[in-house]
């Protein structure tokens, strides 16, 4: 699969954070609220020719100060379905504590950088509905598009 730059690849709004501006966004009604300490994530994609050929990857992590070791959050990103609509979301209950390599390092090697879970999750991509996730209120949502080669390979 390649990474596909779709100019931002669509609309991430956060719904619940409220931002200020007016915008018609997707029908939610089939989506439960976020819960207390949850954050409500709303990716609309746009339309592409052959979507089954695409994929959406979900990454969750913070953006934090680390050092030159790598750094890595658990957390398992589950997929529910909407009770009564058969539309799926993706939740993560919390992201577990942070681990990283022990190696020494430099004091200046302090820097900001975007920590993601070792768990992504690769979904469908489907311009048609939007895709729904809900996250610890203090964590980012970040995506990419790939898309599959049009050559298929024979053994």
């Amino acid at each position: 699969m390649k990474f596909v730059p779709l100019f931002l690849a669509g609309i991430v709004m956060s719904a619940a954070t409220g931002a200020g501006f007016a915008h018609s966004g997707p029908d939610l009604s089939p989506y439960p609220a976020a819960k207390p300490g949850q954050k409500q994530h709303v990716i609309v994609l746009p339309p592409h020719e052959n979507e089954d050929q695409l994929k959406l990857e979900l990454i969750v992590g913070k953006t934090m100060e680390i050092d030159c070791n790598h750094h890595m959050f658990g957390g398992e990103l589950d997929e529910e379905t909407a009770e009564g609509w058969g539309y799926n979301y993706y939740l993560l209950d919390e992201l577990d504590n942070g681990a990283s390599t022990m190696m020494g390092c430099p004091d200046d090697s302090k820097r900001e950088a975007f920590v993601r879970s070792v768990d992504e999750e690769l979904v469908p991509y489907n311009s048609k509905l939007p895709v729904v996730v809900y996250t610890p209120e203090d964590v980012e949502l970040r995506f990419r598009v790939w898309r599959a080669d049009a050559e298929q390979i024979v053994k």
